[in-house]
């Protein structure tokens, strides 16, 4: 009887540590990719053929007023 509640215990315990080893290395990897795409498009924003788009009034996305040259 208590073989058996020990290794019901065990297989339980080994199942909720495997889920959250395989849920913080999966949280951490999509961390890095944000991370990484938000890099990225810093970088591209940076570059002079990229032209930032405003919403003006009527709602409309247009190009901003203050960085044309």
């Amino acid at each position: 009887m208590w073989l058996r509640i020990l290794v019901t215990a065990f297989i339980i315990g080994a199942i909720v540590i495997g889920v959250r080893r395989i849920m913080k290395d999966w949280s951490e990897r999509f961390r890095d990719l944000d991370k990484q795409t938000r890099e990225r498009d810093l970088k591209e924003r940076q570059r002079p053929d990229v032209i930032e788009l405003k919403r003006s009034d009527d709602g409309v996305f247009r190009p901003d007023k203050d960085k044309q040259d």
